[in-house]
């Protein structure tokens, strides 16, 4: 070792205290990095995800008090209400008994202890009720047979089969295996992640939709490698790889379900492999804050305004008095004396009123289920001057009224629809040959032959019949055993249809992705 050049030598340590505080430091307060995965289908992960735990508390049992006090003490009120009541601890300074200083600024903080303590169990609650949510969950048992349980949500593990039924939020990021439709199609809400109120088409997995039953999953050897998680919600890179035949197939956002989504028709199966804090969803939301409104800082600064004008009439009466003898003391005591210039109770008035503010809106009967999720400033909502927003969905019912069908010379209105209905029944009852069919055998000049009125519209109609995702959507559906094989089921229309020997339109409803999502 003694050879070996200073730059070049190994630094020895026998400090294990340093090594261990380092350890400590990183397994604490370190970032987890944030990895690409590869699952194989029908087997839990072995590697450690985050759990799937949704948490918006802003506060621990360890952090509730200091952080509490601390958010009340950036507020000018409550630190001059503070210092006066420490100066009361100076014999010189003490103007009377403690408890008439201590105890009104004791009673504010309790006040506001007790407002921040119920606002954080209400959002344990809501966190719980999200976290305890029951799914199914696909599962091989010891004998083999394939089975299904009922899992909290905060129990699901990445690499595990759920099944979402209709109008059930999505629990975790999933990418979609299989549906109940035959051709793979899912519709999803997601207008708590986007804000969207249209619904977004998903599809399966095509090796795994044709799959006889759910069953065939835990047979087929199969893996999904997904990215690691990110924050847009708009993109996805996967790639679905059997390993039993050499297939691969590229995944991307129409192959995925996010946290948080609805499924809006039907039933859908897939693989979980985001949970918690990797979820897209959770990315994408902020940390817990303290909020502060307007009408808090307008008085914090009116109590600054009323402190200066207390040291004003200090100064003036120190200088009635003179400046003689200890007159910095007599300077002080004369601001303790015109402390109550600056009330005590007006931070306990405010907080009340936001109390009441908050109940009753709750119970406001012209705005039933309202939730209240932050009781500090509910007067913002009387500031309010002006709403902006850049999606016509958000404000509208979001719902689409064939008005007029224009092909260029002539157009068809609301009340000539009953002629195109007639020209219609004309063309494809064969009573009149579509004019492309008659020009294929008229020869290559005759393209050149200008179509008919009739024509275009029976192509403008068939491509209006054709190029869209509309889906008849029953409410009163026909429920199936989807963990038998969801592909033997039919549609819901399709269920409906055989069920009632009809599809009348006062019985379902139509939904569709927007038109420029198609």
């Amino acid at each position: 070792k003694e050879d070996i050049p200073l730059l070049n030598k190994p630094r020895e340590s026998n400090n294990g205290f340093n090594r261990f505080c380092q350890w400590i430091w990183q397994k604490c307060f370190r970032k987890k990095e944030l990895t690409s995965r590869t699952i194989v289908i029908g087997k839990q992960s072995t590697e450690k995800y985050s759990p799937n735990v949704i948490r918006n508390q802003k506060y621990t049992i360890i952090t509730f008090l200091p952080k509490v006090l601390y958010q009340q003490f950036k507020f000018f009120l409550n630190l001059y209400f503070l210092l006066m009541a420490m100066s009361q601890f100076v014999p010189e300074l003490r103007l009377g008994y403690l408890y008439t200083y201590w105890g009104p600024l004791i009673f504010v903080l309790a006040v506001t202890l007790f407002r921040e303590g119920v606002d954080d169990i209400r959002r344990w609650q809501r966190d719980e009720e999200v976290n305890s949510q029951k799914y199914k969950r696909l599962i091989r048992g010891k004998d083999h047979n394939i089975g299904t349980e009922y899992v909290s949500s905060s129990k699901l593990k990445v690499g595990d089969l759920v099944l979402v039924e209709k109008d059930q939020r999505v629990p975790a990021d999933m990418v979609l295996l299989r549906t109940t439709e035959k051709s793979g199609a899912c519709f999803v809400r997601t207008d708590q992640m986007d804000g969207e109120t249209d619904w977004k088409l998903r599809l399966a997995i095509g090796d795994t939709q044709k799959l006889d039953c759910d069953a065939r999953l835990f047979d087929i050897t199969a893996t999904i490698f997904a990215e690691k998680p990110q924050r847009d919600i708009h993109s996805f890179i996967g790639t679905f790889r059997r390993q039993d035949n050499g297939e691969e197939v590229s995944l991307d956002v129409e192959n995925t379900l996010w946290a948080n989504c609805v499924v809006a028709n039907g039933s859908a199966l897939g693989a979980v492999v985001y949970t918690g804090a990797e979820t897209r969803s959770v990315m994408n939301n902020s940390q817990p804050r303290s909020k502060v409104g307007l009408l808090d800082i307008e008085i914090n600064q009116l109590t600054k305004l009323l402190f200066c004008a207390v040291v004003g009439l200090a100064f003036v009466m120190m200088c009635l008095k003179g400046f003689s003898g200890p007159w910095y003391r007599y300077m002080f005591r004369f601001v303790l004396l015109f402390s109550y210039i600056i009330p005590i109770s007006l931070r306990v008035n405010l907080d009340m009123g936001k109390a009441f503010y908050s109940w009753s809106m709750q119970r406001d009967e012209e705005m039933p289920d309202t939730v209240v999720r932050c009781t500090t400033i509910p007067e913002e909502l009387g500031r309010i001057s002006y709403l902006f927003s850049d999606k016509t969905g958000t404000l509208t019912q979001n719902s689409m009224v064939f008005k007029r069908l224009h092909l260029g010379t002539v157009s068809y209105g609301a009340e000539s629809f009953d002629q195109v209905s007639d020209q219609l029944k004309m063309t494809f009852c064969g009573t009149v040959e579509p004019t492309h069919n008659r020009n294929l055998s008229q020869g290559s000049t005759s393209f050149k032959i200008r179509r008919s009125e009739q024509t275009r519209l029976h192509d403008a109609v068939k491509a209006i019949a054709l190029c869209h995702n509309v889906t008849p959507v029953i409410e009163n559906n026909v429920q199936g055993n989807i963990t038998d094989s969801p592909v033997e089921l039919r549609s819901e229309a399709d269920q409906h249809y055989i069920k009632e020997g009809l599809l009348s339109r006062s019985q379902c409803t139509y939904q569709a992705s927007s038109p420029d999502e198609v």
